[in-house]
């Protein structure tokens, strides 16, 4: 990956908290956000790829968490060009604010599936049934749907809950497995070796094929968890 954030024309360098753009290859390029995480900053993401994802050449505008991926149809023919107009963009387009749908999953929150609750609880020295009060009071923002099709990485998690990835993966985590990892929660869409933390389990269809929509999350939703059951 070639940063181009020093190119011979003047890119964009002095201009303070631009964001880094990188090459991937000849047909991609990395826009990231600068500074801190934050909602505000994801937002300029999608409103960024929203304008790229019909500027001539590109064939997809691909966000992620901080970052916007776009994907050309042939290379650019001047990368400085290009690279000056996404940071004057980024300048002057106003944020995309978190307005879509309102998703509202039911939990079962501990039980089999729910397998690393205790682990959570012990970490955060919370008892279970606070660590579920408070992931279920929680109002998430969809970031970028990414990793798997149909994954949400949903911004608001309560940092009393914040718990690091495990260092050895579960091998098989259920499809509909309520997660945290680090600073986010979120859904797992298939079921497939995962190193987040399950601490319950939805019975929801994060991605199917057959809808018009197959991804259930798009970046701007927003998530709300409610307690079906509690097993412990």
């Amino acid at each position: 990956m070639l940063s181009i954030n020093q190119p011979s024309a003047p890119l964009v360098g002095a201009i303070e908290k631009s964001p880094k753009i990188s090459l991937i290859g000849t047909l991609a390029m990395l826009v990231e956000a600068p500074g801190d995480f934050d909602l505000i900053q994801q937002g300029r993401i999608w409103a960024l790829a929203d304008a790229a994802a019909s500027w001539p050449n590109v064939r997809e505008a691909v966000i992620g968490v901080t970052n916007v991926m776009l994907v050309f149809e042939q290379p650019p023919v001047d990368i400085g060009m290009l690279g000056a107009s996404i940071v004057e963009q980024w300048h002057r387009l106003p944020g995309r604010k978190a307005n879509g749908k309102v998703i509202e999953i039911p939990v079962i929150y501990g039980g089999e599936l729910g397998f690393d609750l205790p682990a959570v609880a012990k970490h955060t020295g919370l008892p279970a049934r606070e660590v579920i009060r408070i992931h279920s009071e929680g109002d998430y923002t969809v970031c970028a749907v990414a990793s798997s099709p149909g994954f949400g990485y949903l911004h608001g998690l309560d940092p009393r809950i914040h718990m690091p990835r495990k260092s050895v993966p579960s091998l098989n985590m259920r499809a509909g497995s309520v997660t945290i990892g680090g600073m986010q929660t979120g859904v797992a869409a298939l079921s497939s070796p995962n190193g987040w933390n399950a601490i319950g389990w939805a019975s929801v269809t994060m991605f199917d094929p057959q809808r018009e929509q197959p991804s259930l999350m798009m970046p701007g939703d927003r998530v709300r968890f409610r307690i079906d059951r509690i097993e412990l």
